[in-house]
């Protein structure tokens, strides 16, 4: 289970203890526009699964991809592997960018 937040409250849960900010996109997009301390793990890359099975299921994951659709796919996938604190940025790095 997770849950869609928007740019204001991701920006609080970014300051919480044992977060990871998980950037979805691919590495050209990471190019165009970030939110500082992500770490990237492409959900496009069939290594995504993989990668995602070293990450700490006890942490507090906030995901972002371009307009929020793959990040809200990959808070499902990490969900079904287990993963409990999970929150999707509504409207993505756009929106991020939008409110700086």
């Amino acid at each position: 289970m997770f849950s869609n937040i928007d740019v204001a409250t991701f920006q609080e849960k970014m300051t919480e203890e044992g977060v990871v900010i998980l950037d979805v996109r691919t590495a050209v997009e990471k190019e165009e526009g970030d939110v500082p301390g992500s770490v990237l793990i492409d959900f496009m890359d069939p290594e995504f699964y993989s990668a995602i099975e070293d990450l700490d299921k006890s942490k507090t994951y906030l995901i972002f991809c371009r307009s929020g659709n793959r990040s809200q796919r990959a808070c499902m996938a990490m969900g079904d592997e287990g993963f409990e604190k999970l929150y999707n940025l509504e409207g993505g790095i756009m929106a991020w960018n939008a409110a700086q």
